[in-house]
C-alpha cells in the first residue's frame, strides 16, 4: 500500500516528467519507472538483491556510477533494456571505455603519447583507460569525452 504522502510525491514527480523519454538522469528514470509500477524502494531493492539504502542512493542526485549487475536486475523488473536506464556516462562505461577512447584517438591519428599530451594527462593514465585497467571518473569523462 502506498502511503498518501508518498502518493503525492509520485503525482508531483509524474507531472514534472510526463514522458519517460524526457528524462536524462538515471536517478529520475529509476524513480519514474518505480512509480509507474507502484513499487516501493524496498521492493526494487529486494528484487535486485541489494540493500534498500543502496537503492535509495541510486535514486538520489550525485550518484555517478551504477553497478552493471544491479542495473541489469532492475531493468528486468521494470521490463526495459538496461541501456534505457543509464545516463551517458554509465553507457560510456558499459560500451567499453577503453575501445571508445582508443577509437577517438585513432580517428584523430594520434599516438598514445600525442593524445595524452593533447589532453594534458599522463601517458600512464591514458594507457590504463584504454586497457580498462582504470575506470574514468564521471568528472574526467565530462571534461574529455562528453
Amino acid at each position: 500500500m502506498i502511503l498518501p504522502h508518498k502518493f503525492q510525491d509520485a503525482e508531483k514527480f509524474n507531472l514534472q516528467f510526463s514522458d519517460f523519454s524526457e528524462i536524462t538522469e538515471t536517478a529520475d528514470k529509476l524513480r519514474w519507472l518505480r512509480y509507474q509500477k507502484g513499487l516501493r524502494q524496498r521492493d526494487v531493492a529486494d528484487y535486485a538483491g541489494i540493500y534498500r539504502s543502496t537503492y535509495i542512493h541510486y535514486e538520489e542526485y550525485g550518484k555517478d556510477f551504477y553497478s552493471p549487475k544491479h542495473m541489469e536486475k532492475i531493468a528486468q523488473l521494470f521490463e526495459v533494456p538496461v541501456e534505457r536506464l543509464l545516463d551517458d556516462y554509465n553507457l560510456f562505461l558499459r560500451n567499453g571505455q577503453g575501445k571508445q577512447i582508443k577509437a577517438i584517438r585513432m580517428k584523430l591519428g594520434l599516438t598514445q603519447r600525442e593524445y595524452a599530451d593533447r589532453l594534458g594527462i599522463s601517458l600512464c593514465n591514458l594507457k590504463q583507460w584504454e586497457q580498462n585497467r582504470k575506470q574514468l571518473f564521471k568528472s574526467t569523462w565530462e571534461k574529455y569525452f562528453k
